[in-house]
């Protein structure tokens, strides 16, 4: 039996903070509810070559052209011509741009353009465009204009399809202005669609996660590969002392005292990376800030003091979820063992994978498999950070082991063991520095999907320390940090000339600093066959995808977080 469908009435009283919907939320809850409410609801937003082309199609539509004559104002021999006409509804509590209104002979219709080409399906348009066009149709007779028609111009074809808004379209646009309000009240997002054709060329794949989150909550669909373009924009890294850095047009200039040194393209900028006393010029800063390029500050010595954003994500809901979370010390617990245990599974599999000592490490990775049974089942945070020191002291006992025969015991590459504030030796202060580069890397992202990285659920929360990117990179640190530590060391890129020692201290040169952090990068950039979703992606790109999977876990959309654990 089917159940009886309720309008949810817009409030029409005073007071009332309810924003009117746009029609153009109206055309993606029809399309996909789950869209709808990401977009909507929590505020995300990506762009790709459709939305692109999108505007593009409306380059003319956008600019106010002609008068929107009153409606008593309009009789038979009247020509209408509007471009840009807004209009709202308090009845249904929806708000539209209407591209153009046409008008004559006492009748007027709107017209919506749309990109791409004419379908070849019934009526020669998809429900979605019919339903908005329904929608623009109610409005202007709301507003007490004759129109009982739409048209939908479509760009690329050139071609206009009539849509009359008869019974049944009349009863699909109230039933999808009420779906959409009822669907945002309710502040529970729609599961995603099952191996949908949808997805694919959808802007918003990479935020959604449909095939990650179906799979994770059921099990019956692999994941499809990731079907968004790899991001070209990469970090732009400025150390130089008394670097000045300033916006000319479309491109960021980069200067010691009065000579350029360098340029980029803000386009192909994803972040801006200073280090020391570089300064940046107003128009630069507004201008990244307006694009929403974060700048990440260190101090001269590689720390990690914070990060620039403009307005920052608009997601409440999912700092909601994480709040309230992370007051659960269940679910602490929960989330914190799985950091953890993963943690040490990497750093056996970088000891396995790397292991340059004369006999084998039987005993050292039999030892660390039982440090991470023990973590996975430990009974409270206490006992978890014990067991996460003593796995610890085991595995950067095996780290030398891991470098080239030769170069431990030269110069500055000697090693005693793990050591921080300040780092004795070269292995050391690669290690420091590259992990303040995690932080670094794992608090934009963090901050790029709307969580907030400064509450943790294993670290504690403390004034200034982003707790839940130190909770997130964890896993990490063996797979992206120490590895490039390995490779730069390995790789003869860094040696006892990339170092200056003072007072028992030791801190890379500047050229020191470069090289690791081009190994960084590349370590960054490097694709790995995700354990368990089977698809290649590069760990630039599994961060934000490892980060949405946790907002997806804090909002109980999957049942766990998956780690990635790679054999």
């Amino acid at each position: 039996m089917r159940q009886p469908e309720l309008a949810l009435a817009y409030p029409l009283a005073a007071g009332a903070e309810v924003p009117l919907l746009p029609a153009r939320m109206i055309n993606e809850f029809v399309y996909c509810p789950r869209l709808a409410y990401l977009e909507w609801v929590q505020g995300e937003w990506a762009d790709s070559a459709d939305t692109a082309e999108g505007r593009f199609a409306h380059r003319r539509t956008d600019d106010t052209r002609g008068a929107m004559p009153e409606p008593e104002a309009i009789d038979e021999s009247a020509t209408i011509h509007a471009r840009s006409i807004t209009l709202a509804s308090e009845t249904l509590g929806v708000i539209a741009k209407l591209d153009l209104v046409e008008g004559d002979d006492g009748e007027i219709r709107p017209v919506d353009t749309k990109r791409g080409r004419r379908p070849h399906v019934e009526r020669s348009a998809y429900m979605p465009e019919r339903v908005q066009v329904g929608l623009q149709i109610l409005l202007l007779r709301e507003h007490g204009y004759n129109c009982t028609e739409g048209i939908l111009y479509f760009a690329e074809s050139r071609e206009r399809v009539l849509v009359a808004l008869d019974d049944d379209l009349h009863a699909e646009v109230l039933k999808a202005v009420h779906g959409m309000r009822l669907m945002a009240a309710s502040s529970h997002i729609p599961p995603p669609l099952e191996d949908s054709p949808k997805c694919p060329r959808c802007s918003l794949i990479g935020i959604c996660l449909p095939d990650e989150v179906s799979w994770l909550r059921t099990g019956r669909i692999e994941p499809r590969p990731l079907a968004v373009s790899n991001v070209e924009a990469l970090p732009m890294v400025v150390q130089e002392h008394r670097a000045r850095i300033s916006k000319d047009g479309d491109t960021l200039e980069v200067s010691v005292e009065g000579a350029k040194v360098a340029t980029g393209r803000l386009a192909e900028v994803s972040q801006l990376v200073v280090y020391g006393n570089a300064s940046i010029t107003t128009p630069a800063l507004h201008e990244l800030m307006r694009r929403e390029i974060p700048v990440s500050w260190h101090s001269y010595g590689g720390w990690f003091l914070g990060h620039t954003v403009g307005l920052g994500h608009r997601n409440v809901e999912v700092r909601a979820h994480q709040w309230r979370q992370s007051f659960d010390d269940g679910f602490c617990l929960r989330l914190a063992r799985g950091l953890v245990a993963a943690k040490i599974r990497n750093a056996r599999t970088l000891l396995r994978r790397n292991w340059r000592g004369e006999t084998p490490p039987d005993a050292l990775l039999a030892a660390l498999n039982r440090d991470r049974e023990e973590a996975e089942s430990a009974h409270d945070q206490a006992v978890l950070l014990g067991i996460e020191g003593m796995a610890a002291r085991r595995y950067f006992e095996g780290f030398a082991a891991c470098i080239a025969p030769g170069m431990l015991g030269e110069g500055h590459f000697e090693w005693q063991g793990r050591n921080r504030r300040p780092p004795t030796d070269l292995v050391n202060a690669l290690l420091s520095f590259t992990y303040a580069m995690l932080t670094r890397a794992w608090t934009v992202q963090i901050s790029a999907v709307g969580l907030d990285a400064y509450r943790g659920f294993y670290h504690q929360p403390r004034y200034g320390r982003p707790a839940l990117a130190l909770d997130m990179m964890e896993p990490f640190r063996p797979l992206v940090a120490d590895s490039a530590v390995l490779l730069a060391i390995n790789n003869g890129e860094v040696g006892p000339v990339d170092v200056v020692q003072r007072a028992g201290a030791v801190a890379l040169t500047p050229a020191g600093r470069r090289a690791i952090i081009a190994t960084f990068e590349r370590r960054l950039d490097q694709e790995i066959t995700h354990p368990l979703f089977g698809y290649r992606v590069a760990y630039r790109r599994l961060f934000e995808v490892q980060a949405r999977l946790l907002g997806r876990f804090l909002a109980g959309e999957i049942p766990d977080l998956p780690h990635v654990t790679p054999r």
